[in-house]
């Protein structure tokens, strides 16, 4: 009952006529920066962020969540039209979803990752609704033992999900936890590490780190790579799948719905790793496996269906124990705190509106996609054929101004700038920057954790094994790293990232 009456107070709370139309907002924006190749959804929330805070806390998480899962969502239609995929999830996609639409069926395709997505988006929420409350109730029984140990966790697992070198990804969330300690002491109050710079005792701003590291220097990549798109169709017919398709795609939906909601909930890139698990799945379940790559629907319905449901659970460690499960779920915690929100579990009964809003929200806004987006399809063609050079000094500027309207601070644009040289090196060293913002997220998090468990337990190290939940989530992170460092997996791990790049 009380599950219900929770709902129906999210469904208030979403129905609003403000935020409906910032959900509206969110996931148009969000489709938008899912069709246009190279951006992402990280590096677009990074630069809406400051926009955000002249909004009501639960209209600006609302919004941005909208950007998210709508991304996830346009991906698939650059994937599909022109073989490139606008979101790293939909790498998947493109294998077979171009060669649909190289043989006329360009709208069956985008129909079938529309629907399987929907059906996704509306199951995984449910999934969001169910698990949340007892989590949090769960999360308010731990310690600060507990939550420092559940952090290492997190970290661990953006390591182990990282591609490419375990090294260069430890190393990435060694420098995040180090800029998580710019600022001042929480308890002797002493600058550390701001190099006599007073703008910065208060810590580098998130807002132009992860502007820095992720949008700019992603603007630079696409500069240096800027190709032009070649539109595979210049209308798109047809978008209903004929009953042979719809059939074919009904089981790899539901198999991937599975994956993808299982799978989002780990730290690091739930989302990625759910399209790439189902697309391997559906594989290997069909009994003529020789059509994947050469239009297949389950290749399609599979993992557009899972890197939805990825990114809709990605949600729930988010909620419940204010851990982000990837860099976009960083960035909305940075959002939190900046609206005054500390995330965790006191937030589903601190503020009830909030929490459950948030979750119906994502109900209307899946709603949404599938209404508006398919309708909206020759928008998106004709947005495909828009030079990059065109966009680019327009969200600079964009993303200057906001930068700096948050604490008008000139060096918060310095900081932008550093940043995103650091993160354009980052790239060519090919180290992912995803660990590096999950570090200084929850750097500052971890240290207070651990101060502070060792100033109840007098200074004892042990505190942290002794307790049962403690030592449980350590044994866990132990387990993962002595798994990613097998020969075998790290050979894996680098095969497939050289595969990708």
């Amino acid at each position: 009952m009380d599950l219900f009456s929770n709902l129906a107070l999210g469904f208030a709370t979403a129905a609003t006529l403000d935020n409906l139309l910032f959900c509206l907002i969110g996931v148009l924006l969000g489709t938008l920066i899912g069709v246009l190749p190279g951006i992402g959804a990280t590096a677009t929330i990074a630069m809406l962020l400051p926009i955000t805070f002249q909004l009501e806390p639960v209209s600006s998480l609302i919004m941005l969540a909208g950007i998210y899962y709508g991304a996830q969502y346009g991906g698939s239609t650059t994937a599909i039209l022109i073989n490139m995929p606008g979101e790293s999830s939909s790498a998947v996609t493109a294998i077979d979803g171009y060669q649909m639409a190289r043989k006329g069926r360009a709208g069956a395709a985008l129909a079938i990752a529309a629907l399987g997505s929907f059906f996704a988006g509306t199951v995984s929420t449910f999934l969001v609704a169910i698990f949340a409350p007892p989590l949090t109730d769960i999360a308010l029984q731990f310690g600060a033992a507990e939550y420092f140990s559940l952090m290492i966790v997190g970290l661990v697992s953006s390591i182990a999900l990282a591609h490419g070198s375990v090294v260069k990804a430890l190393a990435m969330v060694a420098l995040g936890l180090l800029l998580g300690l710019v600022g001042t002491d929480i308890y002797t109050g002493t600058p550390r590490f701001t190099l006599g710079i007073r703008e910065y005792a208060d810590g580098l701003n998130f807002v132009a780190l992860a502007v820095g590291v992720f949008g700019v220097a992603e603007i630079l990549r696409n500069l240096e790579g800027e190709s032009t798109r070649t539109v595979l169709v210049a209308k798109v017919s047809g978008l209903l799948p004929s009953r042979q398709e719809f059939k074919e795609m009904i089981a790899p939906v539901i198999r991937g719905t599975a994956i993808g909601s299982a799978l989002g909930i780990l730290p690091g890139g739930g989302a990625i790793l759910a399209s790439f698990a189902s697309y391997t799945v559906e594989k290997r379940l069909s009994k003529t496996p020789q059509e994947f790559g050469k239009g297949a629907v389950a290749g399609v319905a599979g993992p557009e269906s899972a890197n939805n449901a990825g990114a809709q659970t990605s949600f729930i460690p988010l909620l419940t124990l204010g851990i982000p499960a990837n860099p976009v779920m960083a960035l909305m915690i940075g959002a939190m705190i900046i609206q005054g929100i500390v995330p965790g579990p006191n937030v589903a009964t601190e503020q009830p509106a909030l929490f459950w809003g948030i979750i119906a929200s994502m109900w209307i806004g899946n709603l949404m996609l599938v209404i508006l987006n398919l309708p909206l399809i020759g928008l998106w063609v004709k947005l495909l054929t828009v030079p990059y050079y065109v966009l680019f000094p327009v969200i600079m500027a964009f993303c200057s101004i906001g930068v700096y309207s948050v604490n008008t601070n000139v060096y918060d644009l310095y900081a932008v700038a550093f940043f995103g040289f650091i993160g354009y090196v980052l790239a060519k060293l090919r180290c992912e920057p995803a660990p590096l913002l999950l570090g200084f997220v929850l750097g500052p998090l971890l240290e207070e954790n651990l101060r502070r468990a060792m100033i109840l337990s007098r200074g004892d190290p042990t505190t942290f094994v002794t307790r049962p939940i403690s030592a449980t989530l350590l044994a866990i992170a132990v387990a993962v790293l002595i798994v990613v460092f097998l020969p075998s997996v790290k050979k894996k791990r680098e095969e497939v990232f050289v595969e990708e790049a």
